[in-house]
């Protein structure tokens, strides 16, 4: 039942979102840590639990890539993107949003593609077409990506949450289903956007521009490229090792009988295991006092190593190994784009998720009884409110870390879930995304803009559309596989 106090305290959830992203960076996760505290010590619910693992993926993930960058691998990964759209300007309206895309997958975060938009923005330039067409559907791709990444928070902790509530997935069994889905998505968004609105040639307000002397030498003046640059052998190196980390992540989570394995104890009652939290080292003296602290039998088993642990050793090891052998400076990282926007990753994660679970938890079989005949009709119907929560709060890691639990806890089936992923993908609704805004400013031509009434911006087409068919999609896919 809906009490006036669990509307007041969901207000109060929904205020911290959104005070936290009109501000923006970290202070989307400060401002959640408001929302927190009133909750806790004015309303004294119980807190829940922030999401660690998630948190040690990220930093993890995001220092090997901050590394590679370091070292100068993005540019040679820009370089080679940059060839393929000059290669073939023409298709550049299909071309772009896949360069985005693949860089995404590749290091795991959105916020590698700034680079790249300049040089999509000066080919479209070049070859007469429209740059909002290229433009807005590539910057809807560089987020797209990160729900295909192997590397992204929002695959692990995906794969974490659902494993823990009975849904055995694996990493490689995501990315089968999300991958081929988005890249639909993607091709849609790209055919829709193929004529979108006036050809240069023929806008008014184009041409108008160009009547100015200044506006022609800015539009056309400059010319945004990363070929002239050299790349190292040292910088080509890291990318080999970073790819390299890359396959062994993957190559664990698809031969996971490969990984090693070490003894854990478990307390046996009847025919149901409970597990204690704590692994004991295999000795007699920690044997006899874990049997004197459990009731029942215990026995020894041998566990594999998580996915979790997988990765971020992996990711560690490979940011090592580029720092030693390829030259990368590690102060150069900490002050480089993708290391800092990690970073703000983990802050937004750690404080939205700790917010969310806190209110949910608390009103768990409330929300049981309200959503239950809904989601038992129409399970589907969860990636709107995927959808919607990340409109608010500009995470994907954030969104499957806070309604993941929840949409187990209302009983939605694991493939129901997988099905509907692409759905996380919702902040591009409200054009205040840093790539939409850095899109809006790179675009010299003005034809991609955030509209006067705020939703009539150049993403929101792609990205419904996107969106929408990744979905259908994805879920087409997920009932098929399960």
């Amino acid at each position: 039942m809906i009490t006036l106090t669990m509307i007041l305290q969901l207000c109060i959830v929904l205020g911290a979102l959104w005070v936290g992203s009109r501000y923006g960076s970290l202070a989307l996760g400060a401002i959640s840590g408001i929302g927190l505290a009133i909750l806790v010590f004015g309303f004294g619910m119980k807190p829940g639990s922030p999401p660690t693992d998630v948190i040690y993926i990220i930093i993890a993930a995001v220092t090997c890539a901050g590394i590679m960058q370091a070292s100068g691998g993005m540019d040679w990964l820009i370089q080679i993107a940059e060839r393929l759209l000059r290669k073939h300007p023409d298709r550049i309206t299909f071309l772009a949003p896949l360069c985005t895309f693949f860089l995404t997958v590749l290091v795991g975060t959105g916020h590698v593609v700034y680079t790249l938009m300049p040089i999509i923005c000066d080919i479209a330039l070049k070859k007469g077409i429209r740059p909002e067409r290229p433009c807005g559907v590539a910057s809807i791709a560089s987020q797209v990506g990160i729900t295909c990444s192997p590397i992204a928070a929002a695959v692990v902790a995906f794969v974490s949450i659902s494993n823990t509530n009975g849904f055995n997935v694996t990493i490689p069994q995501v990315l089968m289903v999300s991958i081929p889905a988005c890249l639909c998505g993607l091709m849609a968004a790209a055919a829709a956007s193929y004529h979108r609105g006036l050809d240069l040639d023929k806008d008014p307000k184009f041409q108008e521009r160009l009547k100015d002397p200044e506006q022609r030498s800015y539009i056309y003046g400059a010319s945004a490229t990363m070929l002239d640059k050299a790349i190292p052998q040292a910088a080509k190196n890291a990318v080999f090792i970073f790819l390299g980390a890359l396959a062994v992540i993957v190559f664990f989570a698809i031969f996971q009988d490969a990984l090693p394995t070490y003894k854990t104890l478990r307390a046996v009652s009847n025919s149901d295991a409970l597990y204690i939290t704590k692994d004991l080292a295999v000795t007699g003296d920690q044997l006899a006092k874990a049997n004197v602290h459990l009731e029942g039998t215990t026995e020894w088993y041998d566990k594999s190593l998580p996915m979790n642990i997988v990765i971020q050793i992996v990711m560690i090891t490979a940011a090592a190994l580029m720092i030693i052998f390829c030259k990368a400076a590690p102060k150069k990282a900490v002050a480089g784009p993708v290391w800092q926007s990690g970073m703000v990753a983990v802050v937004a994660i750690y404080g939205i998720a700790w917010l969310a679970d806190t209110f949910f938890s608390n009103y768990l079989d409330e929300m049981k009884v309200m959503l239950a005949g809904v989601v038992s009709n129409y399970p589907w119907s969860i990636a709107l409110v995927f959808f919607l929560v990340s409109v608010l709060i500009n995470s994907q890691g954030a969104v499957v870390v806070a309604m993941l639990p929840l949409a187990y806890q209302l009983g939605i089936a694991g493939p129901v879930l997988l099905g509907v992923l692409p759905s996380v993908y919702g902040y591009f609704f409200i054009p205040n995304y840093p790539s939409d805004i850095a899109t809006v400013n790179f675009d010299r031509s003005g034809t991609t803009v955030i509209g006067k009434y705020l939703l009539n911006h150049s993403f929101m087409m792609p990205g419904l559309i996107c969106v929408i068919t990744a979905t259908i999609v994805a879920y087409l896919l997920a009932m098929m596989i399960y």
